[in-house]
């Protein structure tokens, strides 16, 4: 029995060492990103994205807590705007700071989860000229640069689990410009 319990105990070892060693080895950072084409003009979709009271309209994850407690601070639109927002377990509770914005060209944002799991980001939605439209990029990089960091991305691909997100975002973005 004693022999049993210290090859379980050995093995569990060998296992935590592993996932440690595996997990220290992980980038220090990721990057997520995603396009859409959309017919809207640069100005319509630059309308939508630097106006944060409006980010319930195309924001994939704004019907995952309908009850969602959501503040708005500081300006309008633009530069110094923030939207923050307290949800359910699939939302968590966070802040975004818009840092800078361009007139149709981009919005930058950080990112700041508060709950379920701390982190930081930067966000960016480039906006451009294409045809007789727009292509907007959403893109967003953050840091591994914790041990937990690291071990949570080698179970969970933040490009795999954001990615679907930020698309089915950036096609309500493109319905909501479109109809601007």
């Amino acid at each position: 029995m004693k022999k049993v319990f210290l090859l379980v105990i050995g093995a569990f070892v060998l296992i935590a060492a592993g996932v440690l060693f595996a997990a220290s080895r992980q980038p220090e950072a990721y990057h997520v990103e995603r396009s859409v084409t959309t017919s809207a003009p640069p100005t319509a979709v630059y309308a939508v994205l630097q106006d944060f009271r409006r980010f319930g309209e195309w924001s994939p994850w704004e019907e995952l807590d309908p009850a969602m407690k959501r503040t708005f601070e500081g300006p309008e639109t633009g530069a110094g705007s923030v939207y923050k927002w307290d949800g359910n377990d699939k939302v968590g509770a966070g802040k975004m700071t818009m840092t800078a914005a361009q007139p149709d060209a981009h919005v930058d944002v950080a990112l700041e989860f508060l709950r379920p799991f701390p982190s930081t980001s930067q966000v960016r939605w480039s906006v451009a000229p294409e045809g007789a439209g727009s292509k907007v990029i959403w893109a967003m990089d953050g840091k591994n640069d914790t041990l937990i960091a690291k071990t949570f991305s080698l179970f969970v691909d933040m490009d795999a689990m954001l990615g679907k997100d930020f698309e089915k975002g950036l096609a309500k973005l493109k319905t909501v410009a479109e109809k601007s």
